[in-house]
């Protein structure tokens, strides 16, 4: 049947929720060939992806030309919830982008710690709602399958003691990781550009670290002169330019000139000032104490005045000076503003201190409130994550409603939202982001980049392009069925070998064999990886957990016929199932029949089953194996890894079967139990611990080969 005539209607392809948002999108498409699957094909903007600077993955840069294995759960956020900035303040979710910097954490010895990280995709979606509130008043919205991070380790919102749906859930008796926001709502943010908070904040600034002189000079001749000058001098061009900004906006006018050279010692210092008198006399009354100031002005003067005379050392936020009226107004702004501090004992030159307490809970309610123009005070990066604020579970309450909700992906895997550390979907955010369902959408909706090779070929010939490697197989699987129709990879391999672009591919797919011809001709003029995907040599247990991917003995055919065109061609053996593909027999199997095929190296790795992932493998183990529930239930108490015990006794049973048969390819780590993440580095493919899907592959086996969170501990 023509494909043409399988177009659905504007109607039809807007039943399906969220693909509304697509408006790129060319048409969806249905066929009997691909029974029960739409196509929507749609116009990419760009065809080269960089992988995160601080992903484990040994490559950076990859191509997918299909989207459709998004296998990990959504985890959703109401978009009102408040999310830590690198810069230290906060933002509700719904005004973070793409690229934007913010907080995350990262296990660093002994200590989780606060560190930088990006924002890498965003995506919006509708789940029914659940409010977690703490002892300390911080209240989040969330769905049921979102993670927070407690003292016990990452618990979803919603789970089960048993069944299905057994999982770690958050229950009355967990604390929650972070610091919270000790009352804070999005409704407190300071109004920047209100005129209080615009004076307030003068007065902090110009009363702390600015001069107002003064003088009178007698002249005989004369009678005398007078000097008026205004005058602030910073080294923090941000404090400086919201200074002149605001003075522009009540009409005074200064001028900017050099104070200070830079030296070894210090930065560059730079100034305004004026010499108008009329000017001084604006600013004299401008920064005169108010009788009856208003949040706004307490805000603007504490901001003001901490950009001036604050600091932010090892955590502890203090405001300094001598001067009586500044510290007596310091004190009534943050009592005003709900702020904790206490007074210090003045030092032998007279300077007294005022110190926020109540730690990080306490820190970010002065941001907040305040807004501080100096971002390097504000920076947590670095900071172990410890706090004494009441972060136990009060109440989670169903709201028995579905909601608009917002999810971020980030390099470190997590965010803080609403003062929490809260995990992110790992997954790839295509389908979530047109509301498809993780799960069986995964399976039935597929989205195809239709000019991804003339795209591709534009981004290739851009003088800035580095020739880097590129990998294809690390998310969806470049040669899945619907590459028999639509032709896509042809055109890609064309444009990477034309420009001279190294690339590997990895996949189930025996299409590839029809490309051999293309592939053969690129690796004269680039090195080209290839590697094969075969992970199950029972046939039955094949067809049982990859149904539809083509059949061990067609893709070992592959292998052969990659090698009969003189290039090397790798396989995976990933993941090797506990208690079932685990065996000596199995194993000893496939290495026989990966070296009659003529692979030239193994690469291998226990079943990872991350969170959203194990609930669907252990749904398909249940069913067809429900005699291994227990032991996998034991084997994987602790997490998404196999434990570090099981992985070593699988290193000492494979590792001489993969050198009985010659297979080896890769510097082997005995004490994990497979491939030395260092060595992953010497070629693309080989270096992928990503195996990729197909269609009709179950969730649980494709994300146990694909685990976009890889860490060097992964084997």
């Amino acid at each position: 049947m023509r494909w043409s005539g399988q177009k659905l209607t504007t109607e039809q392809a807007g039943a399906l929720p969220g693909l509304a948002r697509l408006n790129n999108l060319v048409r969806s498409v249905r066929t009997p060939e691909f029974d029960g699957i739409t196509f929507h094909e749609v116009l990419a903007k760009s065809a080269l992806n960089r992988v995160p600077g601080q992903s484990a993955m040994p490559f950076g840069w990859t191509i997918n030309p299909y989207r459709g294995c998004s296998h990990a759960c959504t985890y959703c956020l109401s978009p009102e919830t408040l999310i830590l900035m690198a810069d230290g303040r906060q933002k509700p979710l719904w005004e973070v982008r793409v690229g934007d910097a913010i907080i995350g954490t990262r296990a660093e010895g002994s200590y989780r710690r606060y560190v930088e990280t990006t924002v890498l995709a965003a995506w919006n979606t509708r789940k029914r709602g659940h409010r977690i509130t703490l002892a300390d008043g911080t209240e989040i919205v969330a769905s049921g399958d979102h993670r927070f991070l407690t003292e016990r380790g990452w618990k979803f919102v919603t789970g089960a003691m048993s069944g299905i749906a057994q999982r770690p859930y958050l229950t009355t008796s967990n604390k929650l990781m972070g610091f919270g926001l000790n009352g804070l709502t999005e409704t407190t943010q300071p109004h920047f550009f209100a005129p209080n908070y615009r004076r307030g904040y003068l007065t902090g600034m110009i009363r702390g670290d600015g001069m107002m002189i003064s003088r009178d000079y007698p002249r005989r001749a004369r009678g005398g002169s007078k000097v008026r000058l205004f005058r602030l001098a910073l080294a923090d061009p941000e404090a400086l330019n919201r200074s002149r900004l605001f003075l522009e906006q009540e009409d005074i006018r200064t001028q900017t000139r050099p104070f200070a050279v830079a030296s070894d010692a210090r930065r560059a210092i730079n100034s305004i000032y004026s010499g108008k008198a009329e000017n001084y006399t604006r600013i004299t009354d401008l920064i005169d104490w108010p009788e009856s100031p208003d949040p706004d002005w307490h805000a603007g003067y504490l901001a003001g005045v901490f950009d001036a005379e604050g600091s932010c050392s090892q955590g502890v936020l203090r405001i300094s000076n001598k001067d009586v009226a500044i510290l007596d107004n310091i004190q009534r702004s943050m009592g005003a503003l709900g702020i904790d501090h206490v007074l210090e004992g003045p030092r032998s030159n007279g300077v007294r201190c005022i110190r926020v307490t109540g730690g990080l809970p306490m820190r970010s309610r002065f941001f907040n409130l305040t807004g501080p123009a100096i971002d390097r005070k504000l920076a947590i990066t670095g900071r172990a994550v410890k706090s004494d604020a009441e972060l136990q579970i009060m109440g989670i309450d169903d709201l028995g409603v579905t909601m608009d909700m917002i999810d971020i992906t980030t390099g470190t895997g997590d965010f803080i939202a609403n003062g929490v550390i809260s995990h992110n979907c790992f997954a790839r955010p295509t389908h979530n982001y047109l509301d498809l369902d993780a799960g069986k959408d995964f399976d039935n909706e597929i989205i195809v980049k239709v000019n991804v090779a003339e795209v591709l070929s534009k981004e290739l010939a851009k003088p800035t392009w580095g020739k880097h490697p590129v990998a294809l197989g690390t998310n969806t699987d470049p040669y899945q069925r619907a590459e028999g129709r639509y032709r896509l990879m042809p055109g890609i391999i064309a444009a990477l070998a034309d420009s001279g672009t190294p690339f590997s591919i990895l996949t189930k797919g025996t299409l590839l064999r029809r490309d051999l011809d293309l592939l053969h001709e690129a690796s004269r003029q680039v090195p080209v990886d290839l590697a094969m995907s075969i992970a199950i040599y029972d046939d039955a247990l094949q067809q049982a957990v990859e149904p539809g991917t083509p059949s061990t003995k067609a893709r070992l055919a592959t292998v052969s016929a990659i090698r009969d065109k003189g290039m090397d061609c790798s396989v995976f053996l990933m993941p090797i199932l506990p208690f079932l593909t685990d065996t000596k027999a199995h194993l000893d199997e496939a290495m026989r029949q990966a070296k009659a095929a003529g692979a030239t190296g193994v690469l291998y790795s226990a079943l990872y089953l991350k969170p959203g992932v194990k609930e669907w493998y252990y749904q398909w183990l249940e069913q067809d194996h429900p005699e291994l529930m227990p032991r996998y239930r034991e084997l994987y108490k602790r997490g998404t890894y196999a434990p570090k015990e099981y992985r070593q006794w699988l290193a000492e049973r494979i590792q001489p079967l993969i050198r009985a048969h010659g297979l080896q390819r890769r510097t082997e780590d005995p004490a994990t139990g497979g491939i030395l993440s260092t060595a992953l580095t010497a070629s693309p493919v080989g270096a992928s611990t990503a195996a990729p899907g197909s269609p009709n592959v179950p969730p649980s086996l494709i994300a146990a080969e694909l685990p976009l969170d890889l860490t060097p501990t992964l084997f």
